[in-house]
């Protein structure tokens, strides 16, 4: 663990002696950021409830603008313009995938996500679009359920996928009873926040032990998702997921500028079946080394743990 540990420093190392000035906050906004929704109000309403379709990037997005506007008051002592909000991270990365087209029907066999059809739809075959899920959903819901958001925990149902159903929750209660450790740890979370002796420190472990204990939920039930893609981008997941597992020991600040830098190493788009890392002609040389160590962390993992 010490050795992978090690690895994952160096290359966040080297994104952060990477990272440029970047001094305009509203430019570093996911896509489409100040289209989506950012009040309930601005949601469908049915028998009091607010009804949220979870399969819409702008409607899943404005979930996290909600949660950034109303958590802004507990981040305001940390700095300005909410910038030091450590849930950026989440909405940051969710508009990496969907400017990269990875929140697309990888099956291919609908026109969800794809520029020349419903480039708005998230498919429920997309592995990113899945574990993603599992990184909103609870967020939101736990942070509706602390009371923080200002609003009853039955106020608030998301629209079920069109199929794999089971693998979702579109409630408080329903969350709760599914995945009680990952709610649990994300209630933990906001109750820090919302105590005026956390340190930006203690906030960050608190983020990272619920944020991991999602994922821990969502790889054991999308692993099937990785079939559809090409042998290059599964590797990359498969390598990213394992990356993020080694962000949280040592607690990645996620805030605005810090994820967005870290974004912009990422691969702009799909990666397909003639990529060669870390030779990809279309990639920066940083994107291709990024590329490159993160295949290496994996083999280096998979291989060490086959042998002890």
């Amino acid at each position: 663990m010490t050795f992978h540990l090690s690895w994952a420093c160096v290359i966040i190392c080297c994104i952060f002696a990477s990272l440029a000035k970047t001094f305009n906050i509203s430019d570093m906004y996911p896509p489409l950021w100040k289209k989506s929704p950012g009040q309930f109000s601005d949601y469908k309403i049915e028998n009091g409830k607010y009804i949220i379709n979870f399969w819409h990037y702008p409607e899943r997005l404005g979930m996290y603008k909600i949660l950034l506007n109303k958590t802004a008051k507990y981040f305001a002592k940390f700095s300005p313009e909410n910038e030091q909000n450590i849930l950026w991270g989440l909405p940051i990365h969710h508009g990496w995938q969907y400017h990269t087209g990875r929140l697309a029907d990888p099956t291919q066999s609908t026109d969800c996500g794809l520029k020349s059809g419903d480039h708005l739809c998230i498919s429920v075959d997309s592995w990113w679009a899945d574990l993603n899920y599992y990184l909103s959903a609870m967020p939101f819901l736990a942070a509706i359920d602390s009371g923080i958001m200002g609003i009853s925990s039955d106020n608030v149902t998301f629209l079920p996928p069109s199929k794999d159903q089971m693998n979702f929750c579109y409630s408080v209660s329903n969350c709760q009873s599914s995945f009680p450790e990952a709610m649990k740890k994300w209630n933990e979370f906001y109750q820090h926040i919302k105590s005026h002796s956390s340190s930006f420190d203690d906030l960050l472990e608190y983020l990272w032990a619920a944020h991991v204990s999602s994922l821990e939920v969502a790889h054991k039930n999308f692993q099937n998702r990785l079939k559809y893609y090409s042998k290059q981008e599964a590797d990359f997941a498969r390598s990213w997921a394992l990356f993020v597992d080694y962000l949280a020991p040592p607690c990645f600040p996620t805030t605005l500028i810090r994820t967005y830098e870290f974004q912009k190493e990422l691969p702009r788009r799909m990666l397909v079946s003639g990529d060669k890392v870390p030779f990809i002609s279309d990639f920066s040389g940083f994107q291709n080394i990024m590329l490159f160590a993160l295949n290496l962390l994996h083999k280096v993992h998979t291989y060490t743990d086959s042998v002890e």
